[in-house]
């Protein structure tokens, strides 16, 4: 069977339909709040309705799964410093090129006349940086384990002089532990992500079920793929503990996950504590430039003294809230009326994987346009 065919699969009526189904006339025995951690979940979720078939009883959050909407204020702050100078082009994701820093994005900057330039992948940023010897090239690595590998990949094939990163790199399994003692109980079980459980594999996840004794469900991208995934869930919650952790992504994650990246990963950087945007400190979830690698770090190469004042949320946002599942999208005061793509108050509207992007684009009420 061809790909496109195996794909298409997961898109059957003749499936999803019997899924979806049993899906929304399942007998939930309790309330139970089940939360991913994957913003291109999210996007599926919202754009397949799949909280419409979820029953009564059952709550599907959206956590801290985009890594545009946990990358801090103060990132973007250097990122932007190191744009003004003459001498600095600045590389980025597109994702990142709209997000707001304390006063502007890196879209407004370029407007204003910094030469910043999105990139599709670190080694585009590599050429840029042999292409222009006499200017250093920063490039904003910002991304969760799944982007890690290749900018490590990048920074250990010998880049130019004047290429340096700007480390602004998350990791998902200390966020979950993170989310599950901060209010012990009030998850009931995790959708894992797909792209990072390339790298971790199921492995990455055995925590949960050993440690905190939590139901998790690696998952594909397609409805039925997600569909399976929360009935898992909800199987495991009905009959009650012991929890596993179920692969039902096996045809791309393996148990083990990726070694080889793991081990590149591991080669150029080390864990440490990091700031996730509005959330503040989560112990052990970043990842730095080891010491043999530090000299490719734009905040000690080029000198930048950073942001103590930078603004993770602006007034009225509650971004943060809906990044830790506290508060849904709509909630907000600001959502599809100042907050809209093209205007974005907060991280969670900017990027197709933010939680307030994929709910106003596949919104069903109609919003007012506003200015």
């Amino acid at each position: 069977m061809s790909q496109n065919n195996v794909l298409d699969s997961f898109h059957d009526p003749a499936i999803a339909g019997p899924l979806a189904a049993a899906l929304r006339t399942y007998a939930v025995p309790r309330p139970v709040r089940f939360m991913h951690v994957c913003g291109t979940h999210e996007h599926a979720i919202a754009r397949a309705g799949i909280r419409g078939a979820l029953p009564a009883g059952l709550r599907l959050v959206a956590g801290p799964g985009c890594p545009v909407c946990v990358c801090p204020a103060a990132d973007i702050d250097l990122a932007i410093e190191a744009a003004r100078r003459e001498d600095v082009i600045v590389a980025t994701f597109g994702d990142m090129f709209r997000v707001p820093s304390s006063e502007r994005s890196l879209e407004e900057m370029k407007a204003a006349g910094c030469d910043i330039r999105i990139v599709y992948s670190p080694m585009d940023a590599v050429r840029i940086a042999h292409e222009h010897p006499e200017r250093e090239v920063v490039f904003m690595a910002v991304g969760f384990e799944t982007t890690a590998g290749p900018i490590a990949a990048a920074l250990s094939g010998n880049p130019p002089p004047n290429f340096s990163i700007m480390p602004s790199l998350r990791l998902i399994p200390p966020a979950l532990t993170f989310l599950l003692e901060r209010d012990s109980g009030s998850l009931d079980g995790f959708l894992l992500p797909g792209h990072v459980s390339t790298v971790l594999g199921r492995d990455g996840y055995l925590f949960l079920e050993r440690r905190y004794n939590v139901p998790g469900v690696i998952a594909g991208f397609e409805p039925i793929d997600i569909i399976r995934a929360i009935l898992e869930l909800l199987s495991q919650a009905t009959a009650g503990p012991p929890y596993r952790v179920v692969n039902q992504y096996r045809r791309i994650v393996s148990e083990g996950g990726n070694e080889k990246a793991r081990r590149v990963i591991d080669r150029v950087f080390e864990v440490c504590d990091a700031t996730w945007r509005g959330i503040g400190v989560i112990p052990s979830s970043g990842l730095a430039l080891r010491e043999s690698c530090r000299h490719l770090d734009a905040r000690i190469k080029l000198g930048l003294e950073g942001n103590p004042g930078a603004i993770d949320v602006p007034p009225g946002c509650i971004c943060h809230e809906v990044i830790l599942g506290d508060a849904e999208p709509e909630k907000c005061p600001l959502f599809g009326t100042r907050c809209m793509p093209r205007n974005p108050q907060g991280p969670c509207m900017v990027s197709s994987e933010g939680t307030c992007r994929a709910r106003y684009q596949y919104r069903t009420i109609k919003l007012p346009e506003g200015k």
